[in-house]
């Protein structure tokens, strides 16, 4: 794997992200899974076009001002499931990981690490991730979590058996290990705002279809029932005239 340092010439900024990684890795990585966790629902809305629900019109002013820019409890929801779940999860468990293959460079080592983490790592992160998000999406119950589980775990897994390795894979020829961590944040970040905009367009065409088939149905119940009316008062208006 890749045993290279950033380079003196890394931007001032990043620079200073890589000592604070090193001296408080755990918060560091919190805090930034929880912000781009944040700002992946937020752009996924915004850019898939689907508003945020209107807030109440005696809500406090600063629930109208965050719903204005698209944010709403669920982009909250997600920050806390980035800084209180996603972040300390990846950190122990990549850890690990890395410990586990630290100093071993050759490529039967690099195979092994992309195998770890495609069989044992990437399971666990998809089972907590689903878990997560049916809790967020609103799961009351264990059984409600559990199928949401059950219902979406092979298809994360599949995707992440695709991304994951192809993303170890280039880090570990042409990354060097102090920036894996920014590295694997920006790849997870496009990625994930790139899947929560397909689902969230998806569900928007989907509510669209319903929304047009409903006023379908409720079109044609009123054209029979204008239909029944006016038999019924022509019919009235014949026993009238016999």
């Amino acid at each position: 794997m890749s045993t290279t340092r950033a380079s003196k010439a890394t931007h001032p900024l990043l620079l200073k992200y890589l000592g604070e990684l090193a001296a408080n890795p755990l918060r560091t990585k919190a805090i930034t899974t929880g912000t781009l966790c944040f700002l992946q629902e937020v752009l996924g809305s915004t850019l898939a076009g689907v508003p945020v629900k209107r807030p109440a019109k005696n809500a406090p002013s600063v629930v109208h001002a965050l719903a204005a820019l698209n944010i709403d409890s669920k982009a909250l929801k997600m920050a806390i499931y980035g800084f209180l779940v996603s972040a300390p999860m990846g950190h122990y468990l990549t850890g690990t990981l890395q410990k586990a293959f630290a100093g071993k460079t050759g490529t039967g080592a690099k195979i092994g690490q992309i195998l770890a983490h495609s069989l044992l790592v990437s399971p666990i992160t998809s089972a907590v991730f689903l878990a997560s998000m049916a809790v967020i999406n609103g799961a009351k119950t264990i059984d409600e979590v559990v199928k949401t589980v059950k219902a979406g775990f092979v298809s994360v897994l599949r995707v992440s058996w695709v991304v994951s390795p192809v993303t170890l894979a280039i880090a570990q020829k042409f990354i060097p290990l102090d920036l894996w961590v920014p590295f694997f944040n920006c790849v997870q970040f496009v990625l994930g705002t790139f899947f929560n905009v397909q689902v969230k367009q998806q569900l928007r065409i989907a509510a669209i279809k319903k929304a047009a088939q409903d006023k379908a149905i409720q079109d044609k119940a009123a054209r029979d029932k204008a239909a029944q009316d006016k038999a019924e008062q022509e019919k009235k208006d014949d026993d009238k005239q016999q």
